[in-house]
Protein backbone atom coordinates (compact mmCIF):
# COMPACT_ATOMS: atom_id res chain seq x y z
CA UNK A 1 0.00 0.00 0.00
CA UNK A 2 2.66 2.61 0.61
CA UNK A 3 4.39 1.66 -1.97
CA UNK A 4 1.89 2.43 -4.38
CA UNK A 5 1.03 5.77 -2.75
CA UNK A 6 5.04 6.41 -2.74
CA UNK A 7 4.96 5.50 -7.24
CA UNK A 8 1.71 7.25 -7.50
CA UNK A 9 3.80 11.01 -5.35
CA UNK A 10 6.79 10.10 -7.48
CA UNK A 11 4.14 10.13 -10.64
CA UNK A 12 2.00 13.27 -10.03
CA UNK A 13 5.95 15.32 -9.21
CA UNK A 14 6.87 14.23 -12.60
CA UNK A 15 3.65 15.50 -14.16
CA UNK A 16 4.02 18.28 -12.39
CA UNK A 17 8.04 18.86 -13.39
CA UNK A 18 7.22 18.36 -17.38
CA UNK A 19 4.76 20.71 -17.58
CA UNK A 20 5.81 23.54 -20.46
CA UNK A 21 5.01 26.61 -21.26
CA UNK A 22 4.83 27.61 -25.03
CA UNK A 23 5.12 31.49 -24.06
CA UNK A 24 9.18 30.28 -22.70
CA UNK A 25 9.93 29.79 -26.33
CA UNK A 26 11.83 32.89 -27.20
CA UNK A 27 13.99 33.44 -30.51
CA UNK A 28 15.96 36.68 -31.80
CA UNK A 29 15.26 38.24 -34.82
CA UNK A 30 17.10 37.55 -37.57
CA UNK A 31 19.97 39.68 -38.35
CA UNK A 32 22.57 40.11 -40.91
CA UNK A 33 25.20 41.34 -37.89
CA UNK A 34 27.37 39.98 -35.44
CA UNK A 35 25.07 41.34 -31.91
CA UNK A 36 21.91 43.70 -30.88
CA UNK A 37 22.29 47.30 -30.00
CA UNK A 38 20.80 47.04 -26.11
CA UNK A 39 18.47 49.91 -25.13
CA UNK A 40 19.09 50.57 -21.51
CA UNK A 41 19.40 54.15 -19.92
CA UNK A 42 20.82 52.53 -16.71
CA UNK A 43 23.59 50.34 -18.63
CA UNK A 44 24.28 53.66 -20.47
CA UNK A 45 25.15 55.60 -17.72
CA UNK A 46 26.65 53.04 -15.01
CA UNK A 47 28.46 50.46 -17.07
CA UNK A 48 32.57 50.33 -16.67
CA UNK A 49 34.63 49.29 -20.03
CA UNK A 50 38.06 48.64 -20.72
CA UNK A 51 40.16 51.02 -22.29
CA UNK A 52 39.87 51.44 -26.29
CA UNK A 53 39.75 53.45 -29.10
CA UNK A 54 37.45 53.62 -32.13
CA UNK A 55 38.93 53.43 -35.24
CA UNK A 56 36.18 53.67 -37.37
CA UNK A 57 32.42 53.50 -37.24
CA UNK A 58 30.48 53.03 -40.68
CA UNK A 59 26.61 52.08 -41.36
CA UNK A 60 26.31 48.56 -43.87
CA UNK A 61 22.35 48.07 -44.11
CA UNK A 62 21.11 47.84 -40.53
CA UNK A 63 24.35 47.11 -39.36
CA UNK A 64 26.59 49.67 -37.19
CA UNK A 65 30.12 48.84 -37.51
CA UNK A 66 32.88 49.50 -34.93
CA UNK A 67 36.32 48.79 -35.21
CA UNK A 68 38.07 49.37 -32.08
CA UNK A 69 41.80 48.91 -31.00
CA UNK A 70 42.46 47.83 -27.28
CA UNK A 71 45.66 45.90 -25.37
CA UNK A 72 45.10 42.12 -25.92
CA UNK A 73 46.07 38.77 -26.80
CA UNK A 74 44.51 38.14 -30.03
CA UNK A 75 40.89 39.59 -29.68
CA UNK A 76 39.12 36.90 -29.46
CA UNK A 77 37.54 36.41 -25.98
CA UNK A 78 36.52 40.01 -25.74
CA UNK A 79 33.11 40.85 -25.26
CA UNK A 80 31.91 43.96 -26.83
CA UNK A 81 28.59 46.00 -26.59
CA UNK A 82 26.43 48.63 -27.76
CA UNK A 83 24.08 50.62 -25.10
CA UNK A 84 21.46 52.89 -26.45
CA UNK A 85 20.66 55.86 -24.11
CA UNK A 86 17.15 55.49 -24.11
CA UNK A 87 16.88 59.09 -25.27
CA UNK A 88 15.62 60.43 -28.11
CA UNK A 89 16.56 64.75 -29.52
CA UNK A 90 13.40 65.91 -31.01
CA UNK A 91 15.69 67.36 -34.12
CA UNK A 92 15.38 66.82 -37.94
CA UNK A 93 15.94 64.08 -38.42
CA UNK A 94 15.80 62.57 -34.83
CA UNK A 95 19.03 61.71 -33.11
CA UNK A 96 20.31 58.43 -30.69
CA UNK A 97 23.25 58.41 -27.98
CA UNK A 98 24.83 55.40 -28.22
CA UNK A 99 28.31 53.95 -26.05
CA UNK A 100 30.28 51.06 -26.90
CA UNK A 101 31.43 49.11 -24.26
CA UNK A 102 34.28 46.54 -24.05
CA UNK A 103 34.96 43.83 -21.70
CA UNK A 104 38.95 42.78 -22.30
CA UNK A 105 40.46 39.82 -19.81
CA UNK A 106 43.32 39.11 -22.12
CA UNK A 107 46.87 40.34 -20.12
CA UNK A 108 49.07 41.25 -23.33
CA UNK A 109 50.62 43.81 -24.18
CA UNK A 110 50.03 43.97 -28.11
CA UNK A 111 47.61 46.01 -29.20
CA UNK A 112 45.07 44.61 -31.76
CA UNK A 113 41.81 45.68 -34.16
CA UNK A 114 38.78 43.80 -33.64
CA UNK A 115 35.54 44.94 -36.23
CA UNK A 116 31.80 43.88 -34.56
CA UNK A 117 28.55 44.78 -36.74
CA UNK A 118 25.83 46.19 -34.15
CA UNK A 119 21.66 45.69 -35.80
CA UNK A 120 20.46 48.98 -35.42
CA UNK A 121 16.76 48.11 -36.21
CA UNK A 122 15.33 48.50 -32.33
CA UNK A 123 16.59 52.17 -32.71
CA UNK A 124 14.45 52.84 -35.26
CA UNK A 125 11.60 55.42 -34.63
CA UNK A 126 8.16 54.96 -36.09
CA UNK A 127 7.19 57.54 -38.95
CA UNK A 128 10.99 58.36 -39.75
CA UNK A 129 12.95 56.62 -42.27
CA UNK A 130 16.68 58.73 -40.98
CA UNK A 131 18.08 58.94 -37.49
CA UNK A 132 21.28 60.37 -36.21
CA UNK A 133 23.38 57.97 -34.58
CA UNK A 134 26.06 59.55 -31.82
CA UNK A 135 28.47 57.30 -30.56
CA UNK A 136 30.30 58.12 -27.59
CA UNK A 137 33.76 58.83 -28.15
CA UNK A 138 33.36 58.97 -31.42
CA UNK A 139 33.84 62.87 -33.30
CA UNK A 140 31.44 62.04 -36.18
CA UNK A 141 27.98 61.57 -36.12
CA UNK A 142 26.34 58.42 -38.55
CA UNK A 143 23.30 58.98 -40.53
CA UNK A 144 21.41 55.58 -40.21
CA UNK A 145 18.48 55.57 -43.11
CA UNK A 146 15.96 52.66 -43.35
Amino acid sequence: MKISKIIMSLLCAALFLNMQCDDDDTSLPQSNCASFVAIDGFTYENSATSPYSINSVSINNDCLVIEVSASGCDGNTWDMQLVDSEEVSESNPPQRYVKFFLINTEDCLAVVDRARSFDLSPLQIEGENEIIINVDDYSDPVIYTY
